[in-house]
Parts: structure tokens; C-alpha cells; sequence
């Protein structure tokens, strides 16, 4: 079993420039639109309620904030890092104009220009699967994803759906993989795919 085992928040970073220091391409970065558990979801697969804040104001945070999580596999002992990355939520309608175009182009500068990121994971309310600023969110990193990178998109809030809405779900995209915060549904089989995913050469 892969569990993470440690998790401590290293810095904040307002845009690329100002991102730490990486020689390894051990970075996961979670994208999300504003309010849909990106730092709920943070904190379940780290095991660790205060690691990432949880804004009552959607849209609040606009740093990059990195934390650094060790992995466990339990069965071998073998330890491993890597940096979660949280970025800002995006395409919540009020912050203002001025700050919202500067936010977003920092945002993207970032996600194509840093190199360390191994894994996208790109997060959908599975109450809204099929959101205009979603699809151009997946458009977008098909469009810059590299060899060395991959994208996992994850529906979260599952615990929100009924059973019908959860199979509607399943049948539009089959082999998705979907959690629930409040739940730890689906939490410990992300964990692994995120760790299976650092680990190829």
C-alpha cells in the first residue's frame, strides 16, 4: 500500500519567476475552477487538515503555494518526495477585471513554462462535468503537456451525486476516477496513481 506519510508546507510563489528551486521533475500540480475542493482534497490525501487553507471566499488565493509530501510504500519500506503544487483557483467572476487577466496569465505562464511539473491533475465538481471553462482547461494542457508529462482529470464531490447521476457519470467517462473529501472515497487509489505516475522513468 502507497501512503503518504508527511506533507509540510515549503513557500508561495506569486508567479514563475519567483517559483523555488527544482532539480528533480517531481512536481504535481492541481488545477481547479474556484470552489470545487481543490484544498479539501489536498488535505485528505495528505492526511493533514490544516495543510492547505480552505477559503470561505472562493478565489481568494492567488499564490502558488508548494508543499512537500514524502511517499511510503508500505510493503517495500522505499520512501519517495515530491512537491504538490496548488494553484489558484480560476475563472471565478468576482475578482475584479485588472487582477483576474493578471492572475490568469501568470497561471498559464506557469503551467507551460515549468518544466519540473510530472502531473496535471485538473479537478471537476461531478455536480458540473461539462463546464465551458473546463473544456478549454483540458484543451489547454493537450495543447502543452510534454512527453514527460501527464493529466489526470478527477471529479470531485462525488458524495453530492445520487446512485442515477453517479452512473450518468461513470458512463460519460468511463475509467475516470472520482473522489469525495468528506468521504475518503476513491482518496487512497489516487494517492497510489499519483505515486505510480512520479515513479516512471
Amino acid at each position: 500500500m502507497i501512503e503518504i506519510v508527511n506533507a509540510v508546507f515549503l513557500t508561495s510563489a506569486p508567479d514563475l519567476k519567483l517559483a523555488p528551486e527544482n532539480d528533480l521533475c517531481n512536481e504535481v500540480a492541481f488545477l481547479a475552477r474556484s470552489n470545487t475542493g481543490k484544498s479539501s482534497l489536498l488535505n485528505a490525501l495528505t492526511n493533514h487538515k490544516g495543510l492547505a487553507k480552505v477559503s470561505a471566499t472562493p478565489g481568494k488565493t492567488r499564490l502558488i503555494n508548494y508543499f512537500d509530501v514524502t511517499f511510503m510504500d508500505r510493503e517495500s519500506g522505499e520512501k519517495s518526495s515530491a512537491l504538490f503544487v496548488d494553484l489558484p483557483g480560476f475563472g471565478y467572476a468576482k475578482v475584479s477585471k485588472s487582477i483576474k487577466t493578471d492572475w490568469e496569465k501568470n497561471l498559464t505562464s506557469y503551467v507551460a513554462g515549468r518544466g519540473q511539473i510530472r502531473l496535471f491533475i485538473h479537478l471537476v465538481d461531478a455536480r458540473h462535468p461539462d463546464l465551458e471553462i473546463d473544456r478549454s482547461v483540458d484543451e489547454y494542457l493537450k495543447q502543452i503537456v510534454a512527453p514527460h508529462q501527464h493529466v489526470l482529470r478527477i471529479y470531485t464531490k462525488i458524495d453530492k451525486l445520487n446512485q442515477k447521476e453517479l452512473s450518468a457519470l461513470m458512463r460519460r467517462d468511463p475509467g475516470a476516477m472520482m473522489v469525495s473529501n468528506t468521504k475518503k472515497r476513491g482518496i487512497d487509489k489516487l494517492v497510489a496513481k499519483i505515486h505510480s505516475l512520479l515513479q516512471e522513468a
